[in-house]
């Protein structure tokens, strides 16, 4: 399922950080596009691919295994049944629970893919001489100036982002599957009701929590130049010296990404398990 997302979704995340980071330097998405085009080749589209990656297998592994033990905590909460079927609040209450677990294993991937998307932006705009161009490169610089801890910034932000928009990220998407089954056991839905119902999940994630996406990948990106204020410091400067509509910056790659990416994890994800729990079935 992760593997499924960054494949379909990375020229577009990179769009978002860069212009979450660097807002002034492009006019819009397709600015955006060709001048990365221009400057790095197509290859810079798919700047931080291997951190993504490790990212997102990682993030989503971990929080669909946490997401079925959530589960199961909700039910003893509501006091049910083990095998009886949650209400789609009670899945995003579960989603929700679950992401806190996942941002553990998210926040020092996704620092590492975020820095080498903005590498070019920090030196264009003077803010670090020479940039480190490989994965490796820009682990030993965080653990030389940083050490271990410093893949950790931005982990309160990448908190304040994966918590309310997981509820909303589950809640989306088991209502869509609602919807579209009406009535029928959801289990029995094709790969188009999926890919809607999941690209429909990921888009009330990233409305309800883009502004503290944002402030995220400016911490992360921006200590590379040196100490980056905290989350609120960083929201408010960037408020005050911006204004409001720059937390929103690289909100068009972001919701194309999110339908068609999320539309992809989710088929990936639903007929994968289907697939294994056949498997598991038949022995």
């Amino acid at each position: 399922g992760g593997t499924a997302c960054v494949v379909t979704g990375q020229p577009f995340d990179t769009a978002k950080v860069k212009m979450q980071t660097f807002p002034n330097m492009y006019k819009g998405l397709v600015d955006c596009f060709i001048k990365t085009y221009k400057q790095v080749g197509f290859r810079g589209f798919y700047k931080g691919t291997t951190p993504a990656l490790a990212a997102n297998i990682a993030e989503n592994s971990v929080l669909f295994m946490c997401y079925g033990f959530c589960q199961q905590i909700v039910r003893r909460i509501v006091g049910v049944d083990r095998k009886t079927k949650l209400s789609d609040l009670q899945n995003a209450a579960a989603g929700s629970f679950a992401s806190a677990f996942a941002t553990l294993v998210l926040c020092p991937t996704e620092l590492v893919k975020c820095r080498l998307q903005a590498m070019h932006e920090m030196q264009l705009s003077g803010k670090i001489i020479q940039g480190h161009n490989t994965v490796w490169s820009v682990v030993k610089g965080v653990i030389q100036k940083d050490g271990p801890l410093g893949f950790y910034r931005g982990l309160s932000s990448t908190l304040l982002r994966e918590v309310p928009g997981y509820f909303f990220f589950f809640g989306g998407y088991e209502l869509s599957r609602t919807f579209f089954a009406s009535g029928r056991s959801k289990d029995e839905l094709g790969p188009i009701p999926l890919l809607l119902s999941g690209g429909f999940g990921g888009s009330c994630l990233w409305i309800a929590v883009y502004p503290v996406d944002c402030v995220k990948s400016r911490i992360q990106v921006l200590s590379m130049a040196g100490k980056q204020a905290g989350f609120m410091g960083t929201f408010v400067t960037v408020v005050r010296t911006e204004g409001v509509l720059a937390l929103y910056s690289g909100l068009t790659p972001t919701m194309i990404r999110a339908f068609v990416a999320n539309g992809a994890l989710f088929l990936a994800y639903e007929y994968s398990r289907k697939l294994m729990m056949k498997q598991i079935d038949s022995y």
